[in-house]
């Protein structure tokens, strides 16, 4: 089992920047992959970054190219997510996620979920 706390969701002003935490504990050595995803309100659940090993390979989906930064401490099984230049557009409930997918930003294709945290961004 792999367990996924997330922090770091807040609220801030179109333009500005918000770094996401996520904290791994368990059998986090058994995963290969850990991404971000986020879910707004009426809408399914998206991929945003996802990083391979130690950083290996980064993938990130094109709505938060050059905006967005994934980046996975493997001394203390931490990832982060960076994020700048956000938009209205970035409001979700963001959640951590474990797992070895053949898809990185395919949400189905994980098996380990944190709780989420709540990123809003105003106009």
């Amino acid at each position: 089992q792999v367990q996924l706390v997330e922090s770091g969701g807040g609220s801030v002003e179109a333009g500005g920047s918000l770094v996401l935490t996520c904290a791994a504990s368990g059998a986090a050595e058994r995963v290969s992959t850990m991404g971000w995803f986020r879910q707004a309100p009426g809408k399914e659940r998206e991929g945003v970054a996802a990083v391979y090993g130690r950083g290996e390979y980064i993938s990130y989906a094109d709505s938060v190219k050059g905006r967005f930064t994934i980046s996975r401490d493997g001394a203390t099984k931490t990832v982060y997510l960076y994020m700048s230049r956000l938009q209205t557009e970035d409001t979700a409930v963001y959640y951590c996620a474990a797992g070895n997918p053949n898809q990185w930003l395919d949400p189905g294709a994980y098996t380990y979920w944190g709780q989420g945290t709540q990123v809003t961004v105003s106009s």
